[in-house]
């Protein structure tokens, strides 16, 4: 495949997407009712209804990032007053927000009838939305989701379960929508289906030399963020899962002189993919996973899926509620990552301290050190921003990395 050219999975991921967010802005100008959503709200639970549709602002800012429009959108949140020690997330959705979606590559998102988020993913999450709330006067519905130190507690599960039928009555009220439960049933049947071919991409990982990137993983989970219990999620990921064996069938990897088999441990950064993926490649160096995609689907602090069986739906939601990284104790996060490590037999990890998601960062410098205790197997800290690239030095950021393939060949060699 030509360096620049798209694969299969790329297309159809570019226009899922583009139909994604037309569909949004559609829908919501005929009169659906339109949410937004923190990233860890269980959106199956909006297919119950029959005219609701959802934004994300994490994953559009992310977007926004990624497309080159990230320090504008920051920009303009911070000429209102926004302080730029903020999430960068948080400053480009307010950019786009307050300025009818220009400079958005999707025109921003449609303005919200109800405003969900949680407090266990992100801290920032609840203040952010409740901007909105007080300038629109717009409801906001806020998830209290336990942090979990150790495995999930049946009293938490139950607060979890409790809270969904709180939410899906609050909808029901403020919408005037009837819901069914059976549609929710197979959206996650419908996730769970997405979820197996996600994990037989992730799996190629293994492969020596690697069959992915982790810049692939971070590409292609936009459709978990924005699509999750659709058909369309499905067929997008069997499509990926597929190419990317037929790729390595006919010996056709992302690093061909794959050397150096590296572990990210934090949010992608956006608006550098490309160019840090080439520059490591020309390094013979591959990362070819990361904590912030291996962890979708998962039970806190283990690395394989966990799996719908087909009971109670919202009893299923509330058992991975927690599957993000954010909400992790560190024994549970460094539990996961060991896994990880062994699994796909990682040589080391960069620890990316991100100056907007604290909440990812701050037990980094410990899990550092249990790594390479544990692990024997050298780590390094970079600092990035994961939207915001005025925050970001490539240069400082290199020569870490540089010097951590040093430890690993010295490491090898001895």
């Amino acid at each position: 495949m030509k360096e620049n050219q798209k694969s299969k999975s790329g297309e159809n991921l570019s226009q899922i997407m583009t139909n994604y967010y037309m569909d949004l802005h559609t829908k919501a100008s005929e009169g659906a009712f339109v949410i937004w959503i923190a990233i860890i709200v269980p959106a199956e639970i909006f297919s119950g209804f029959d005219n609701v549709v959802y934004g994300v602002p994490e994953s559009h800012a992310a977007l926004c990032a990624g497309k080159g429009s990230g320090i504008i959108l920051c920009e303009e949140a911070e000429q209102m007053g926004y302080s730029i020690d903020l999430c960068s997330y948080s400053r480009i959705d307010i950019g786009s927000a307050f300025n009818n979606g220009k400079n958005s590559p999707t025109f921003g998102l449609p303005k919200p009838d109800l405003l969900i988020s949680n407090n266990n993913n992100c801290s920032l999450l609840v203040k952010w939305f409740d901007i909105y709330h007080r300038k629109w006067n717009i409801p906001h519905f806020i998830m209290d989701i336990p942090f979990c130190y150790e495995k999930q507690k049946k009293k938490d599960f139950e607060y979890i379960i409790n809270q969904f039928h709180e939410l899906i009555d609050f909808i029901k009220k403020i919408s005037g929508q009837s819901f069914n439960i059976e549609k929710v049933k197979q959206a996650v049947h419908n996730t769970n289906e997405a979820f197996k071919h996600w994990k037989r991409f992730m799996d190629f990982a293994k492969h020596k030399p690697s069959g992915i990137t982790a810049f692939d993983s971070f590409v292609q989970m936009a459709p978990i963020l924005t699509m999750r219990g659709t058909n369309e999620m499905i067929s997008h990921f069997n499509l990926l899962a597929d190419e990317t064996k037929e790729l390595i069938e006919s010996g056709s990897f992302p690093v061909e002189n794959e050397k150096y088999r590296l572990l990210w441990d934090n949010i992608a950064p956006w608006h550098q993919l490309r160019k840090m993926s080439k520059r490591l490649a020309k390094l013979s160096a591959n990362i070819i996973s990361s904590s912030y995609t291996y962890c979708i689907g998962c039970l806190e602090g283990e690395y394989n899926k966990y799996f719908y069986s087909g009971q109670n739906p919202l009893e299923y939601l509330a058992r991975i509620q927690n599957f993000s990284i954010c909400p992790h104790g560190l024994s549970l996060r460094t539990n996961a990552m060991l896994k990880a490590i062994k699994d796909m037999d990682i040589d080391g990890v960069i620890f990316a301290s991100n100056r907007s998601c604290k909440v990812y960062s701050i037990m980094q410098m410990d899990q550092q050190r249990l790594i390479s205790q544990k692990c024997n197997i050298p780590a390094v800290m970079i600092d990035v921003d994961h939207a915001d690239v005025r925050k970001y030095d490539e240069e400082s950021t290199f020569n870490r990395i540089e010097t951590l393939l040093e430890i690993i060949d010295e490491t090898k060699n001895n």
